[in-house]
């Protein structure tokens, strides 16, 4: 199971918005593994991801990236988003090429994951994904919140608070970007898509 599985929207929001992250077997190979996320987030650098972290220190909007890179341990777990398939792709091909001995794990739709596996030359080993949320949902905030929300599988992103971003880019004292980016600090491991947040907020502010 993954905390990056539950993530809502229509396939057009969701057709740019992909999660990479690196975990190695805790009592098994993690002795020792901290150099090989570091190479592990030297390598997805170099694919334009839009947000990148490592649970055990956080993400580059609260962290700076000699930080993170700093601070990495053997019980790292290191994610970065895309907005590209391509570069998924490619963030894989390089990935199978290194053979860090991490379990790597990738999040988005079925269809394009497959893709972008076979674009790497490689095979999907295993599939899950989420049943979705249940019972009293109609007691959940308005759909463009779950959306944001559940960018933060830890649920670290307040619905309050993008609420109340959402109000500062309505009254324009905040652009949609910064109220992004303010959102993806509250997600410690770095799995949230600042630029899917940014046109989320931006549709949303309007709404209201």
């Amino acid at each position: 199971m993954t905390h990056t599985l539950h993530r809502q929207g229509d396939r057009p929001g969701l057709s740019e918005d992909f999660v990479v992250f690196a975990i190695s077997a805790q009592g098994i190979n993690s002795k020792g593994s901290a150099a090989q996320f570091v190479e592990f987030s030297r390598l997805v650098q170099q694919h334009n991801p839009v947000n990148i972290g490592d649970m055990r220190t956080g993400n580059k909007f609260a962290v700076d990236l000699e930080t993170i890179a700093g601070s990495t341990q053997d019980n790292s777990i290191f994610h970065a988003v895309f907005t590209d398939p391509s570069d998924v792709a490619a963030v894989l091909s390089d990935l199978a090429r290194a053979d860090l001995g991490l379990s790597i794990v990738v999040s988005g739709l079925f269809d394009q994951i497959g893709k972008c596996c076979r674009d790497a030359g490689l095979d999907e080993h295993t599939v899950e994904y989420s049943l979705g949320v249940w019972g009293r949902t109609d007691r959940l905030p308005h759909p463009a919140v779950q959306e944001i929300s559940t960018m933060c599988g830890h649920g670290m992103v307040s619905f309050h608070l993008i609420d109340h971003c959402a109000k500062e880019i309505r009254q324009r004292e905040m652009p949609s970007e910064e109220a992004a980016r303010v959102l993806a600090r509250q997600c410690h491991c770095g799995i949230f898509n600042p630029v899917r947040a940014a046109q989320i907020l931006e549709a949303y502010a309007e709404q209201q």
